[in-house]
């Protein structure tokens, strides 16, 4: 039985690896042929946009499949196997896994504890909350979500990670407990990996050609990951029952394909060890005292709409 579970899922895995890559290639050629002709046609700019978004959604795809890296749950048989073929797939988003692993188990297992805990939509203010204070903290929101702010929020966490010694780092957050040595020299590899993807492609195809097939398409991935990054747990429940601190959404035929089932969030949550493809068929209702507070939003537009509402600001008068 095991080997049956461990063929379907290489079977499943290789299917999401496979179509994953032909429509990067599919798209990436095209953008190429698009921003090529662009000088001597401006309409080829319009053609363009939303092949530059289909991009933004596939890096969207790598990230969510690299989630799987993180979990381990890419190659279950092998960890350096699942580690060298999950790191593969975000080379081009610059990610380092292990730094993708300490942040997202951290994010599991403390995941809107309480006000000062992997809450991002909840902002401590030690002054009280004026109209400006407000706006202060609104611009900051809007900006993170709607203007690519959290995946430079993102970044400046992978800088930490590398560069800030460890005493320091837990300092500024707790995630970064425990963060060794070797960790960081393996972080500094994959990052540097990535790096040299990024210079292979721009000096073997040239500036315009890493433009089309990453430049670009990072900064739309940017976009998109902040707008999504978010969506599962803006405004859910706050308290020690980490867990069940998420909401799941519709299922949308083409969000879930494209995603792998990541709208069954709050089950992911309850199960992390879940593999994306029985995310659906095991999916899990929250309690109900949680699911009156977190549920409601349905479709993932929705959700990233409803985060216009902006953050939640808590006075916390300072300890002297």
């Amino acid at each position: 039985m095991t080997n049956r579970k461990n063929l379907r899922h290489g079977l499943l895995t290789c299917r999401i690896l496979l179509e994953t890559a032909l429509l990067l290639l599919v798209f990436s050629i095209l953008a190429v042929v698009l921003t090529a002709r662009s000088g001597a046609n401006p309409w080829c700019y319009l053609a363009y946009a939303p092949v530059l978004f289909a991009q933004a959604l596939l890096f969207q795809r790598l990230y969510i499949i690299g989630h799987e890296g993180a979990h381990r749950k890419l190659v279950p048989t092998s960890r350096l196997g699942n580690d060298l073929l999950g790191q593969l797939l975000l080379l081009p988003l610059l990610i380092p896994i292990e730094v993708y692993r300490k942040v997202h188990r951290f994010h599991h297992g403390f995941n809107r504890r309480d006000i000062h805990t992997s809450a991002l939509d909840v902002y401590v203010s030690r002054r009280k909350v004026t109209p400006l204070i407000s706006l202060y903290y609104h611009t900051l929101w809007y900006l993170g979500v709607f203007a690519g702010g959290y995946y430079l929020h993102s970044l400046v966490s992978v800088v930490l990670f590398l560069f800030v010694p460890t005493r320091l780092a837990e300092r500024i957050s707790p995630a970064f407990k425990g963060w060794n040595g070797s960790a960081r020299a393996r972080a500094w590899t994959q990052l540097l990996l990535g790096i040299a993807l990024h210079a292979v492609v721009w000096i073997l195809l040239g500036q315009q050609v890493w433009l089309a097939v990453l430049g670009w398409p990072m900064l739309a991935f940017a976009w998109v990951w902040s707008l999504l990054v978010y969506v599962f747990h803006y405004a859910t429940t706050i308290g020690p029952t980490t867990r069940y601190n998420v909401r799941a959404l519709d299922r949308n035929a083409l969000f879930s394909w494209l995603f792998l089932h990541f709208n069954e969030h709050a089950t992911h949550h309850m199960y992390p060890s879940l593999p994306w493809y029985e995310l659906t068929a095991q999916r899990q209702p929250l309690p109900p005292e949680f699911a009156e507070k977190n549920q409601g939003s349905g479709s993932v537009l929705r959700a990233i709409f409803v985060q216009l509402r902006g953050p939640t600001i808590v006075y916390q008068e300072s300890k002297h």
